[in-house]
């Protein structure tokens, strides 16, 4: 659980007054059909491709560099596709919030409980590994439905308010919530037989990070997840969300990964990597492609974003 954490109550400068509004009427969009709760989600997003210049120039390059056989047209689709996609993930995190479970449950079927059941019933914990996917915050909710003893790793936003309203979502979903520099907060977690749900997707420049080709291109990578699983003692298991086209969800638990880890963190990282890829394929237009997955490299790389203000 985070600290110094104060309650949502407590915010109520009028700094906090537009993101009130937002949350008020995200409350009542909620509430709509879900295809017509999606689909405003969708024309927010579309919106959103147009006003944020600097976001879309992000996505181009990082679509540019993982996919260069594409077409420049098949590529600007692709991006259009994702900011709707984001758009749609606004609409899912209020239903990750607010949304009854018997709701959630007629959306979203569950493929390989099987997986993580094993793992418990032998005492192990369990490394739910994932990435950024925009369906993130709703998968949650399904996944505590049928997994007990639920962590998850987050990362502080900058306004504690912001990340008030985060956590407080997502502890509809999980037990407890750790800050993802609390390395011997996820060992205890994992020691004790939890499963803590960990994306150690997007680029890290600090120590304990490699370089691991991602589609190709040089980006860097946390390996953490390997001295997790080590000191953890514990079976790393890959979970993937996605949103079909008819607005139900798809979540997949993969089997465990396996030789993990293996004595080599960056190898461990790459086989995580590779399973990452295969899902991207399924869903390209649902990854988070507005982070800048190339940022942090060693000097000796070139810097992917020096001039991504001429690709806007």
């Amino acid at each position: 659980m985070a600290d110094n954490r104060k309650p949502l109550s407590s915010y109520v400068a009028p700094a906090y007054w537009p993101t009130w509004l937002g949350l008020g009427l995200l409350r009542v969009i909620c509430w709509l059909p879900h295809k017509l709760a999606l689909g405003i989600g969708r024309y927010i997003g579309k919106a959103g491709y147009h006003v944020a210049g600097k976001r879309r120039a992000i996505v181009k390059r990082n679509l540019e560099l993982c996919f260069p056989n594409m077409s420049t047209e098949e590529r600007d689709a692709l991006a259009r596709q994702h900011f709707e996609a984001l758009g749609m993930s606004l609409i899912e995190m209020g239903l990750g919030r607010w949304a009854s479970d018997q709701h959630l449950t007629e959306l979203t079927d569950i493929i390989g409980l099987e997986h993580l059941q094993r793992a418990l019933d032998e005492g192990n914990g369990v490394i739910l590994l994932s990435a950024h996917f925009t369906t993130l915050e709703l998968s949650g909710r399904v996944l505590k439905l049928n997994a007990p003893r639920i962590d998850a790793v987050y990362r502080k936003n900058r306004s504690p308010f912001i990340t008030e309203i985060l956590l407080t979502g997502r502890e509809r979903s999980i037990e407890n919530t750790i800050e993802k520099r609390d390395i011997k907060g996820m060992v205890r977690s994992l020691r004790n037989g939890r499963i803590v749900w960990y994306a150690p997707d997007q680029s890290y420049n600090r120590k304990g990070a490699e370089v691991v080709p991602f589609f190709g291109v040089p980006s860097m990578h946390t390996t953490a997840t390997s001295t997790l699983a080590r000191l953890g003692k514990a079976w790393v298991i890959p979970f993937f969300p996605e949103r079909k086209s008819d607005g139900r969800y798809l979540l997949r638990i993969l089997p465990p990964l396996i030789d993990f880890p293996c004595g080599d963190a960056v190898k461990d990282t790459q086989q995580y990597v590779r399973v990452l890829e295969e899902h991207i394929r399924c869903c390209p237009e649902q990854y988070f492609w507005v982070h800048r997955k190339f940022k942090g490299l060693p000097d000796t790389y070139p810097d992917y974003y020096a001039d991504f203000e001429a690709s806007k």
